[in-house]
């Protein structure tokens, strides 16, 4: 494993995917990651015992819009080669959340201590490819903008079980003008492996959400009045799941704090 190097200057979007692995791996960066390494895929994450990893597979097999597959571990390797140089699974991301039971007991900066010989790490697709895609467009993000997570939420729609796992699937909102939510369904279908396009327009009440100024995830934004609350399906959906199926253990990111790969945005475009 590489030396740390001293002192990190503060990653931005034109600081490499390694720059920002080492600066959460150092313990300098301990924020959310948006906007960071800007040409590059970032990921969620989930770690699972073995005992649970086949089930799990299928689960998100069987439910691609949230749970978008970019890599799996070997048992007890923090290493994912086929994602990025130097990939150390248990430190590089800014914030992770530990799960016992189904509750969230914790949100440490690293689980190198927690790690066992068999866990295996999931890394699952993130919008953050196609936010990427929107604004070369010139579609304004309002979080982007305002600097903050995107705002996530809780909704009616059931994944689709496979073993323990189920739930509603967890869907991220950005508020968008007619026109620019048209031209976002268009663009956000070119990357299936970050969740594709829109799973839902307009009325949130319709998706079971009553409080859009109350996400259950993320930060609010405003939608103003002559906008549409644009739902996309969202890797946070596997937190949820984890709750319904009340594992014994199991680590993820804590929303917005991803892991950045070396895989860079146009190699998850499907045309």
């Amino acid at each position: 494993m590489s030396t740390l190097q001293a002192p990190f200057r503060t990653p931005d979007a034109a600081s490499s995917a390694r720059d920002v692995r080492l600066a959460a791996r150092s313990g300098a960066l301990q924020s959310h990651t948006s906007g960071l390494a800007s040409a590059h895929v970032q990921g969620n994450l989930v770690i699972l015992p073995k005992s649970h990893a086949a089930d799990f597979l299928r689960y998100c097999q069987a439910n691609p819009k949230p749970c978008p597959l970019l890599g799996v571990s070997e048992p007890g390797d923090p290493a994912l080669p086929m994602l990025g140089e130097d990939i150390d699974i248990r430190s590089d991301l800014p914030r992770y959340r530990v799960w016992r039971d189904g509750e969230l007991v914790d949100e440490p900066g690293d689980v190198r201590a927690l790690w066992r010989e068999d866990l295996v790490s999931f890394v699952i697709g993130c919008s953050f490819t196609f936010e990427h895609a929107l604004m070369a467009e010139g579609i304004a993000l309002r979080h982007v903008v305002q600097q903050r997570n995107v705002a996530m939420y809780r909704t009616n729609i059931a994944t689709v079980p496979a073993g323990v796992f189920r739930g509603p699937m967890v869907c991220s909102m950005r508020p968008l003008r007619a026109t620019d939510a048209i031209r976002a369904v268009q663009i956000t279908s070119r990357f299936p492996a970050v969740h594709g396009a829109p799973v839902h327009l307009g009325d949130p009440a319709l998706i079971g959400i009553r409080a859009i100024a109350h996400p259950d995830y993320g930060d609010p934004v405003d939608v103003m009045p002559d906008e549409l609350p644009v739902f996309w399906a969202c890797g946070v959906t596997p937190q949820a799941a984890l709750a319904e199926a009340r594992l014994p253990f199991a680590i993820t990111h804590a929303p917005g704090a991803m892991l950045v790969t070396d895989l860079p945005h146009h190699r998850l475009a499907c045309f």
